[in-house]
């Protein structure tokens, strides 16, 4: 199968464009989405759009094994590369959802008030989902507990409550591109900050928080 796919992404300035991938290169494109949900400390921006891709690309190569020969080696080879593909999805949007129930308040807080230039964490999915998540919650507290409080204790603050992604935790990584002056945060008061260079192939451990717009931008990948 070696068909070319249409994935519509956006530019850097915030325009849209069609970019055109062949079936391997889209499996690439979600691995890699995979590893990086994986082990960012945040959630990532939605991939949305590889997501439906995959899914289409699923069915049509189930539709092309029904067709095929019984017993022909290369239908069982190709239900295996299926299956694998299948599990890495499923694990990714596993891993998005958990993401999503840990640190509800704050990625809806978030979507409250992007930066400039800063892509939707939320596919329209998963944004339904949060906000059923969170008023779930509330009711459930206010049901089995704040009632029971005196009346100045009768609120809670999710967001002071709910923990915060750290992103002060340390990732490996490994550079797709070179980047020079990358800004690196001192350990402690006493020490400067200072720059380094990454150098395209090498791997580094790093805190996150320092190379998460590369993360964004595809320069790095987590590993």
């Amino acid at each position: 199968m070696t068909e070319e796919l249409d994935l519509t992404g956006q530019d850097s300035d915030a325009g849209s464009e069609e970019v055109v991938l062949t079936p391997a290169e889209l499996i690439e494109r979600l691995e890699q989405a995979w590893m990086n949900e994986k082990f960012a400390p945040d959630l990532l921006e939605s991939k949305s759009e590889i997501v439906e891709c995959v899914m289409e690309q699923l069915d049509h190569m189930e539709e092309n094994l029904r067709r095929a020969k019984k017993g022909d080696l290369k239908v069982s080879i190709h239900r295996m590369e299926m299956e694998r593909i299948r599990y890495v999805l499923s694990s990714y949007l596993r891993c998005r959802l958990m993401k999503i129930e840990k640190f509800f308040p704050h990625i809806l807080e978030k979507e409250k008030t992007p930066h400039e230039g800063e892509l939707s964490s939320l596919s329209p999915e998963e944004l339904v989902f949060a906000k059923q998540y969170m008023a779930n919650t509330e009711t459930y507290l206010r049901n089995v507990a704040l009632k029971h409080m005196p009346p100045n204790l009768q609120t809670v603050d999710l967001l002071r409550s709910v923990p915060k992604p750290d992103l002060d935790s340390y990732v490996f990584l490994r550079v797709k591109e070179r980047q020079e002056n990358i800004l690196v945060e001192p350990e402690t008061d006493e020490q400067r900050d200072y720059v380094i260079d990454l150098e395209e192939g090498s791997q580094h451990l790093i805190r996150y928080k320092t190379i998460a717009p590369l993360v964004a931008s595809g320069a790095v990948q987590l590993i």
